[in-house]
């Protein structure tokens, strides 16, 4: 097969973030975050770990920068942990925190690597938490205080800027579903928690540009095709709600068309709102949601197989029987054209200016063999999968501008602790050392050659 070469200054990639890789929760001033709360609590993480020291990157960042030139790596996107900036969430700066930071986007620049930032990676202060948490509109006017202090701090350096990343797990997975922190299962406090998301989103944007001349801002969505197997007229309808509560529900707003008013509907139904309406939602706050942002970052991992509930129940339920397609370790289906439509959907439908993929990857807990080496291979094929359907949707006009692996390294993957290993570097837990897999070598060629055979 020939090469399918990428543009000239296509960039390439890996990402992390602050609470699965750094480590050092209660050093240098940090304060508490949700995620050191809830990790702490007995019964919430599958093997009871937490992100207490996690891969170490606090103290080990130089020797990871050092890794990430060896293979590179063109860009590497992480997050900022909110409470080391500032531990109580707003007031005083721990400028300990500014400094390692400002430390680490030092030591990228000068390995010739991108720096883009990711504001917020999920890790809320619990002290803002204990004022309402992202339910409560306080959580948006302090995310613009953090906000400016780090970009007044890093914006001079920082060019590619971040606000969220997901709003739909740190909205709907941790206060509907409650499966992260803070592990609430509340409906109405998902549906007001991602709308404060969404509004810190916009507020964010002009205060980053004001903070970081010329810079590039944007937000992270997780975003998936849905489909059904049985194209009856009730699951169509199960698949377009599906539609409107992962993906609709916060594209529209960053895009200008307030909340799907098919879903603001059947919440309604389902007695979801309490006051039979959006009452979080005041005056201007779809205006500012829709601040103009110079990308769209979009994390794929795979597509969402869904039919109407046979119990009759107002949403759609997971169609297992006709999701049957080979899985990753985690159980998500590997569907690389899931990545091909979901780009010329966002192309064509919403047109942003610019794409990036921030995230994409899979779990596979592939170990070194007798000769050192870690062999995933299928880790290898899934990324040459996704990367081809990438490369044709550029083909068809998608404004694709770069990609990066989710993850540079194993780590803590959140409620599933330390069990999924997504990285491109195998830890050792234990020893800390890193070594590359078979799949980070490959990736190494791919860059060098900026094409995928």
């Amino acid at each position: 097969m020939s090469k399918l070469h990428f543009p000239e200054k296509f960039l390439w990639g890996s990402a992390t973030s602050s609470y699965q890789i750094e480590g050092a929760w209660q050093e240098d001033g940090k304060g508490e975050s949700i995620w050191d709360r809830f990790a702490h609590t007995p019964g919430k993480i599958i093997d009871g770990s937490n992100g207490d020291v996690a891969c170490d990157h606090y103290h080990r960042w130089r020797d990871d920068i050092a890794l990430m030139k060896e293979l590179g790596l063109q860009a590497y996107r992480f997050s900022i942990a909110w409470p080391r900036i500032l531990p109580q969430g707003v007031g005083v700066v721990n400028q300990k925190g500014i400094d390692f930071y400002s430390r680490l986007v030092d030591g990228l620049l000068e390995a010739g690597i991108t720096p883009f930032v990711t504001l917020y990676h999920w890790d809320l202060p619990q002290a803002i938490q204990d004022r309402g948490g992202w339910p409560n509109r306080f959580a948006a006017e302090a995310f613009i205080e953090y906000t400016d202090v780090v970009t007044r701090a890093l914006g001079d350096r920082v060019k590619h800027w971040i606000t969220h990343n997901e709003p739909w797990c740190a909205g709907l997975l941790s206060h509907q579903i409650g499966e992260h922190a803070p592990g609430w299962q509340d409906w109405y406090a998902g549906l007001a928690a991602s709308h404060h998301l969404l509004l810190s989103h916009g507020w964010a944007v002009p205060v980053i540009h004001r903070n970081s001349s010329d810079a590039e801002v944007g937000i992270t969505l997780n975003l998936y095709p849905i489909t059904t197997g049985e194209r009856t007229s009730e699951n169509l309808t199960a698949v377009r709600l599906y539609d409107g509560y992962f993906n609709r529900w916060f594209l529209d707003p960053v895009y200008g068309r307030r909340y799907p008013a098919d879903m603001v509907e059947a919440y309604r139904k389902a007695g979801l709102l309490p006051a039979g309406e959006l009452d979080f939602v005041v005056e201007g706050d779809f205006e500012a949601m829709a601040a103009y942002t110079d990308f769209l970052g979009v994390n794929y991992y795979s597509r969402s197989v869904v039919k109407a509930d046979p119990k009759g129940g107002p949403f759609p339920v997971g169609d297992e029987e006709n999701a049957t397609l080979e899985r990753t370790d985690m159980g998500w289906e590997v569907y690389p054209q899931g990545l091909y439509e979901l780009l010329c959907r966002l192309h064509f439908e919403y047109q942003p200016a610019k794409i990036y993929i921030t995230e994409n990857g899979a779990s596979y807990a592939d170990a070194p063999g007798v000769d050192g080496k870690v062999h995933d291979t299928r880790r290898r094929d899934y990324l040459r999968g996704h990367f081809i359907k990438a490369h044709e949707a550029m083909a068809v006009g998608v404004p694709l501008a770069g990609y990066f692996v989710w993850s540079l390294m194993d780590n803590f993957e959140w409620a599933r602790g330390y069990t999924q290993r997504f990285g491109i570097v195998w830890v050792d837990y234990e020893t800390q050392v890193r070594i590359p897999k078979e799949s980070a070598r490959w990736l190494q060629q791919v860059i060098a050659q900026n094409a995928v055979e």
